[in-house]
């Protein structure tokens, strides 16, 4: 591959991140408008799941073409492509007249972030010297980083301000400024030679990911069974993309130009950062699904006053990510990722800790803090260390492998810690309104335990303000059914702050197996001695003094 082209790297660092913000903003943005579009559109449960799924399915399905699509044609050109067809869609979503037109254009905004997010990774790799590679791999984390937890805030204060497609429009204005920026101030990084694209590896691979990550974002709505009226379950879909890839690991195996080349994987450090990244975000993202049902249904606080409550965490992992990336360079990877996990770890088991009916946006300062310090420590320095030994004919294959492993971590955490949370929550709640059950009249205290427990098989539907599938038994006095309605909020949230320590004890638990997996990091010479070392070269005298 050709060398970068003389830019300024910090000007070029700042056109890819406004890239990544923007495909990662999308991915959380659009949650918050669920509630205003299903009653915009008229549109059914299942249509609107779909307005977020198709997005979140397209692209992790694509992200391995799309990486392989910039070594063959050029990284600025295919992320200037992909952040056209993004913006375009993002109009198209704007404009949606139904929910299937909306669900259209979010498949289209998905192909485009598949074709972008692989690519500035690759470019800061590219025109980042080593020994400060890690700084700039920091800064594009903690934007990245940014976006994912920016989103919810800005979704709730554009629904509540504005209309709903705002929460659209305002991705294109960013879109088409980096887009000009993109061919401006981007290096044309292009191939030493143009080979062939194996399209019997890209449909191997798309079919075998979307056949996983299908199944673990559905799985959780079609209760891990069958799938509509269908006699094909969720299990057997998952099976299914398993064998699919592994298939596709095959043939890869005896491709001359595969779409992913195995010999990749021989590099210890890069196969160990693989793991970590999808551990990152396994537990990342349990901790977001769990936290945030926690703040806005059990503890009643608004969609913007929940993402305020997140500050802490998000100020730290933006002041830390970059200090920990430059600290990468100069000493490798080994103990900062270790103690990041760590500290991840603890951040979590102390959010966990501190969850009660009474707590409020101060309670969680300290252990969000803690827990975005963690995030720091670990998210740049996977990625510095994944890409620091790559050549630049593997440096698109590892960003693509990186961003799906990311969204294959997200995914397989939402489905596992969502699992668990559903079942601690239904023990929860049952023991829950057998206690409460008590202040009920004799006759009634039956009733009012079966009817929590069918509503916690329902799913996590009960909320503050919402009947959430509770059923009040037929003929009850007025003063029960009364009584009953306020036992029912106080069974959930209770018996959601009792299920919420089992939860996160299984993402500390992931972050602390992260942790001891780094004690298999190959210690290698850091980038800033390495250079020292070119620079002032040891001669080997033999053992004889000068």
């Amino acid at each position: 591959m050709k060398t970068a082209e003389s830019r300024n790297p910090w000007l070029v660092l700042l056109v890819v991140c406004v890239g990544s913000f923007l495909i990662l903003l999308n991915s959380t943005i659009v949650n918050v408008a669920i509630p205003t579009i299903l009653s915009s559109l008229n549109a059914g449960l299942d249509q609107i799941l779909w307005v977020v799924n198709a997005y979140l399915l397209t692209f992790a399905v694509l992200i391995l073409v799309g990486a392989r699509l910039g070594d063959l044609f050029g990284q600025r050109n295919v992320f200037a492509t992909g952040l056209a067809i993004f913006s375009v869609a993002a109009a198209l979503s704007g404009l949606a007249q139904d929910a299937n037109e909306l669900i259209a254009t979010q498949v289209l905004m998905g192909v485009g972030a598949a074709l972008l997010a692989p690519q500035p990774l690759v470019i800061v790799s590219a025109v980042f010297p080593a020994q400060r590679r890690g700084a700039a791999i920091g800064i594009l984390s903690a934007i990245t980083g940014l976006a994912a937890l920016a989103g919810p805030t800005l979704g709730g204060l554009i629904v509540t301000n504005l209309d709903w497609r705002w929460v659209f429009f305002v991705l294109v204005p960013v879109g088409v400024l980096g887009l000009a920026l993109a061919f401006l101030l981007l290096p044309d990084l292009r191939p030493d030679k143009r080979q062939a694209l194996d399209l019997v590896g890209v449909g191997l691979a798309s079919a075998g990911l979307f056949g996983v990550v299908f199944g673990l974002i559905e799985g959780q709505r079609y209760d891990w069974g069958a799938v509509g009226g269908s006699s094909v379950t969720i299990p057997e879909i998952i099976g299914g993309g398993v064998l699919v890839l592994a298939a596709f690991l095959v043939w890869e195996r005896f491709q001359a130009a595969p779409l992913m080349p195995l010999s990749i994987f021989r590099n210890r450090n890069f196969s160990i950062m693989t793991w970590l990244n999808g551990v990152l975000f396994f537990a990342l993202f349990g901790l977001l699904f769990t936290t945030t049902i926690d703040l806005q249904s059990v503890l009643g606080m608004s969609a913007v006053q929940a993402g305020l409550t997140t500050i802490p965490l998000t100020v730290m992992l933006i002041a830390v990510a970059p200090l920990a990336g430059r600290l990468t360079d100069l000493i490798g990877s080994r103990y900062i990722l270790m103690l990041g996990f760590l500290l991840l770890g603890a951040g979590i088991a102390a959010v966990a800790l501190a969850e009660s009916v009474s707590a409020d946006s101060t309670t969680f300062v300290l252990p969000l803090a803690l827990t975005g310090l963690g995030m720091g420590m670990v998210i740049a320095p996977v990625m510095t260390e994944a890409m620091r030994e790559m050549t630049p004919g593997l440096a698109g294959t590892a960003s693509g492998i990186l961003n799906t492993t990311r969204q294959l971590g997200s995914a397989v955490g939402v489905a596992i810690i969502g699992a668990v949370l559903q079942n601690q929550l239904s023990a929860a709640m049952h023991d829950r309104a057998v206690a409460d059950s008590a202040q009920l009249p004799s006759s009634a205290r039956a009733g009012f335990v079966k009817g929590v427990d069918n509503a916690a098989r329902a799913g996590l539907q009960i909320g503050r303000g919402q009947s959430g599938g509770f059923h009040l038994p037929a003929g009850l006095p007025t003063q029960v059914a009364r009584q009953m309605q306020q036992l029912i909020h106080d069974v959930f949230v209770n018996g959601y702050a009792t299920a919420m320590r089992p939860t996160l004890a299984v993402a500390a638990a992931a972050v602390v197996l992260g942790a001891l997996t780094c004690i298999l990091i190959v210690r290698r010479p850091s980038p800033a001695a390495a250079v020292q070392l070119e620079s002032h070269p040891v001669v080997d005298t033999g053992g004889a003094r000068p």
